[in-house]
């Protein structure tokens, strides 16, 4: 049995890469609600993902089914050529950070709260990963630093600052995958640079899924994925999609033109 035990973690605990493929995907919530049909694509390592559509469209199902929150009802995804199922959760979840736009943060420190990234990090790192994330200045001004307490779900704190010490956690962690939910959708212009300077930080040399809400941020994407009712409808890079003159390039022209509204 223990050499069993051994055989599984040499043959599922390591990965020879962070490439992610989702290979004919299908999910339903329960049965006959088909949420996701036929999803096939590759996210290649060190390259950013991002999927865009309209909301309801399957973008969010995808990041949860990557993390192992559901599985699917058919196909399979890989990482580094195993499928996820195959993978311990715990083990799964070592090699993903996510920063997504509703933060959940502890009834704790600031400190401790940043620590979840890496339990075993030193001060010296966490406060290296706060200046990295951009709130190192900002914590340095609250009542006792980083050993204020913030309050539930970060009650005390700007939706950037909690947006900045979740992408903390995520430098900290220094996991090879990253999924982001685009977190500057609901900010204001300031707290929007400050954060989109701190996700450049945390995503270089990554794999990297991000839901994309402002399409103007993924121009430069290796590869993006429209959906539309759980289907892949396009896929490829912005020159491309724009030249299709389909979903993408009538989503794009609208927010264009929403950005060039005044009050």
């Amino acid at each position: 049995y223990e050499e069993k035990q051994i055989s599984y973690q040499q043959d599922h605990c390591v990965l020879d890469n962070y490439t992610i493929e989702f290979e004919h995907v299908d999910f339903e919530y329960e049965k006959g609600v088909r949420v996701l049909q036929d999803i096939c694509f590759t996210a290649k390592e060190g390259e950013l993902t991002a999927l865009v559509g309209h909301s309801g469209s399957g973008k969010t199902t995808v990041t949860n089914l990557i993390a192992r929150f559901w599985d699917v009802s058919k196909g399979a995804i890989k990482m580094g050529g195993k499928n996820i199922s195959e993978l311990e959760p715990d083990f799964l979840l070592q090699h993903i950070s996510m920063v997504f736009q509703e933060v959940y943060l502890l009834n704790d420190t600031v400190y401790e709260n940043i620590k979840v990234g890496n339990k075993q990090a030193t001060q010296a790192e966490i406060i290296k990963a706060a200046k990295i994330a951009n709130c190192h200045d900002f914590i340095e001004k609250f009542p006792n630093k980083y050993d204020t307490i913030i309050g539930e779900s970060g009650s005390t704190l700007s939706g950037g600052e909690k947006q900045r010490i979740s992408i903390a956690r995520a430098i900290l962690k220094d996991a090879p995958i990253v999924l982001l939910d685009e977190a500057t959708a609901s900010l204001d212009a300031d707290n929007e640079i400050e954060i989109r300077d701190s996700i450049d930080k945390l995503v270089k040399h990554k794999t990297v899924i991000v839901i994309a809400h402002k399409l103007n941020t993924i121009k430069d994407a290796d590869k993006i994925i429209v959906f539309e009712k759980g289907k892949i409808s396009e896929m490829g890079i912005h020159e491309e999609l724009m030249n299709n003159n389909s979903i993408y390039a009538r989503l794009y022209l609208t927010v264009e033109k929403y950005n060039k509204w005044q009050l």
